[in-house]
């Protein structure tokens, strides 16, 4: 199932069976997933049609479906390679397979073989050259009609296959079996062409899967044991030796060591990473040894939820592809009716010969083939996801990958966003008691935290080696702080704004804070219920590439914004340094007000890492979430960036665009080409050959132009040039 023909085909069949619902194909995967009421419609039934319609199933066992499977049935024995996939013309070869060793190429090469005898025996002896175009016809058209017919039975009279079938028998009844072998036999090298394509784009992805080692080095004792990769639990140790991959997410326990992680992010050079940094599974170590502590399972990694996303994107279709698809329901018929008609209506009406029509309706079935233009819109979705993905841009769906080129503002959080999120403490004052005293409470009220500020403070009290107390009913304020119970007392990290609307600040403390936040570090005050112990500075640096990403999107037309629950004066000095405007002291809340505010003016973008970001991601019109950020972000996004680089937004918006401007070609290059056929068909200087070989240049064209999407670099703002003969357009 690797073309846009034979998902619609799937899905329209298996939505029409009673008892079917949540129905998904995955062109990546070559994979259906669907709930299926066997009281309703039996598996059987449901293997048969896909059967009929050239598929051939083999179950994929989950815990559900072995639940639910009889323990007498076996669906698990299918074999794909060995089973007839009933003259299916997109086979799906192993990686690395030779066109010609598959089932569709060898039907181009024998079709094209017959052809060549024929026309050699048109020298020689003409009354059998008919006889080995027939042969060549009958070979090519008798899978597609088989399937045509299947189609019909199951509730699709109007398939493509139908077109091309009834051109091909059509040209035979009227003597023209020379261009009814032609017409298969194009008809199959655009399918192979079309098959191959789809197997480049679906390339990057089953890489992807294949980078996560299959064995492990799991840690016992003071030794190692091999073990499989998918059986590591969460909390184990491995060892990864230089020159080996990572096999699981987790944490640095011991080492440092250069890390390639380009495969799953797409970063071009090496990182170096230590103690506590975060690795990915299918990482390359490229010199020490690492002890690392598996946080996630196999099935949960990185390069599992890359999979997952790109999976989510095929079924999320951009508002172009449901237009392409709605029209197409509509205009395959009208092409049938417009055919029928131009060759009956003139013979029946007018008394013109009959031969000269016919064969100006049997050529128009074959111009109005929608091949090339239902093609045209999921070929540049998948390669500009596929190009994406490759660069640590996840994108999760056709829709999302629209709409992210049309919005006119950007809003970022600014803590793990705009910077680094890896903020320092650089200053402590105690209020009544000692300035160690302050970081061990603080630290205390803050242990359980994952927030930047929160772990900027206890990392400081680990550094200089203040033991924290036990803290009890720990719990975060959303937009205001934390609380906790520490030795007997309830302790508050709060932001000056609201421990000044629960106690008085002295002009004193409030001066300090005025200080440190215009220097641009963000204070929190620690107090108890009644009064105020101390204050704690805290300094995030801005990204390196947010000053320059910021001015890029500037450049395209995309106004930034940053939406901020820091205070009003660190907030404007980390803003104007990176030239954006800014809107601070936000609750959750006050953030989805803006952005709703925002959409008046047109299309937005939230771009967010924490668990008080997710309401405003998806609010936005599309959510990004940095790849650092918190599972709950990455989940509620539609897109999300691995490498955590600002500069990758403005990838994104570029990527969007780029892929649009390919799919407008594409939809011209479609029309275009069949307008102008028909035009010349009706003149009468088309023939049955080049009719389909327009189509089939057209479906070339259009699958070339879109996989010179795989080759998008990203990085700048450009004029990427246009297909040839063509003048030239913004973006790829």
């Amino acid at each position: 199932m690797d073309c846009a023909s034979c998902v619609q085909k799937v899905e329209a069949m298996v939505n029409r069976l009673p008892g079917t619902a949540e129905v998904r194909t995955s062109f990546a995967r070559q994979t259906l997933k669907l709930e299926l009421d066997e009281a309703q419609t039996p598996r059987a039934t449901l293997e048969k049609n896909l059967l009929a319609l050239g598929y051939t199933p083999s179950l994929q066992e989950t815990a559900q479906s072995k639940a639910a499977q009889p323990p007498h049935e076996d669906h698990s024995g299918h074999d794909h390679a060995a089973e007839d996939h009933a003259g299916h013309v997109h086979e799906v070869l192993p990686a690395g397979t030779p066109w010609y060793r598959g089932k569709q190429g060898k039907l181009v090469i024998f079709s094209g073989v017959l052809l060549a005898l024929a026309w050699g025996f048109g020298f020689i002896e003409p009354g059998l050259s008919v006889y080995g175009y027939v042969a060549a016809t009958v070979l090519g058209v008798w899978p597609l009609a088989k399937q045509a017919w299947a189609s019909a039975r199951l509730g699709d009279p109007f398939s493509i296959n139908m077109l091309v079938s009834l051109a091909a028998i059509g040209a035979v009844a009227i003597g023209q079996a020379a261009e009814g072998a032609v017409v298969v036999f194009f008809f199959a090298i655009g399918e192979l062409l079309e098959g191959v394509a789809a197997g480049r784009a679906r390339a990057g992805i089953q890489a992807l899967a294949a980078l996560a080692p299959k064995t492990a080095l799991l840690v016992e004792g003071s030794g190692t044991r091999e073990v499989p990769a998918d059986s590591l639990q969460i909390g184990q140790t491995v060892q990864v030796r230089p020159g080996g991959r990572v096999p699981a997410d987790g944490t640095i326990l011991s080492g440092t060591s250069n890390l390639d992680d380009s495969p799953v992010t797409g970063e071009s050079m090496p990182v170096t990473k230590t103690v506590g940094d975060t690795v990915f599974a299918g990482s390359i170590n490229t010199d020490g040894v690492l002890s690392v502590t598996v946080e996630k399972e196999a099935s949960d990694n990185t390069i599992a939820r890359i999979i997952e996303l790109v999976e989510e994107a095929e079924g999320s279709k951009a508002a172009t592809a449901r237009f392409i698809d709605r029209f197409s329901r509509y205009y395959t018929p009208g092409v049938v009716l417009v055919s029928a008609l131009v060759a009956l209506v003139p013979p029946l009406l007018l008394g013109a010969e009959w031969y000269p029509w016919l064969y100006k309706g049997i050529t128009l079935l074959l111009i109005g083939c929608p091949c090339a233009l239902v093609l045209s819109v999921p070929a540049a979705i998948t390669s500009g996801i596929s190009a994406g993905t490759r660069r640590g841009l996840l994108i999760k769906g056709g829709a999302a990958l629209e709409t992210i080129g049309t919005v006119k503002t950007v809003a970022f959080d600014k803590t793990g966003t705009l910077t680094a999120g890896k903020p320092r403490v650089t200053d402590v004052i105690g209020a009544g008691v000692s300035e160690g005293e302050v970081l061990r409470l603080a630290a205390a009220v803050e242990s359980g935290s994952s927030h930047p500020l929160a772990q900027a403070i206890t990392k400081e009290a680990a550094r200089l080696n203040v033991t924290a107390p036990a803290a009890q009913d720990a719990k975060a304020i959303a937009g205001k702080g934390a609380s906790a119970s520490v030795e007997g007392r309830s302790l508050f990290i709060s932001s000056p704004q609201h421990a000044a609307s629960t106690l008085k600040l002295t002009p004193d403390l409030q001066g300090k804070l005025t200080a440190l936040e215009e220097a641009g570090k963000t204070a929190v005050v620690l107090h108890s219920a009644d009064a105020v112990l101390g204050v704690l500075a805290i300094r995030d640096e801005p990204r390196e590439d947010a000053k320059a990403a910021i001015a890029r999107l500037k450049e395209m037309g995309v106004n930034a914004v940053m939406l901020t629950g820091d205070n009003a004066r660190t907030g404007r000095a980390i803003a104007s340094g990176l030239g954006l405007d800014v809107q601070a002291e936000l609750l959750p809340e006050d953030k989805l007000r803006l952005i709703s505010e925002l959409k008046k003016n047109g299309g937005v973008a939230m771009v967010g890492d924490g668990i008080n970001d997710a309401p405003a991601l998806a609010q936005a019109d599309v959510g990004i979430a940095m790849g650092g950020g918190t599972d709950v972000a990455l989940e509620t996004a539609d897109a999300a960036l691995l490498r955590e680089r600002v500069g990758d937004v403005a990838d994104l918006v570029q990527l969007s665009r780029d892929t649009m401007t390919n799919i407008k070609w594409n939809i011209a290059f479609a029309l275009g080409l069949k307008a102008i056929f028909l035009v010349t068909t009706l003149l009468g200087y088309t023939n049955l050959w080049m009719a389909i070989l327009a189509d089939t240049g057209a479906t070339a064209i259009v699958t070339a132009n879109a996989l010179r999407l795989l080759g998008w670099k990203g990085g700048a703002v450009r004029k990427a040039p246009a297909p040839s003969g063509l003048p030239a357009s913004g973006g790829v």
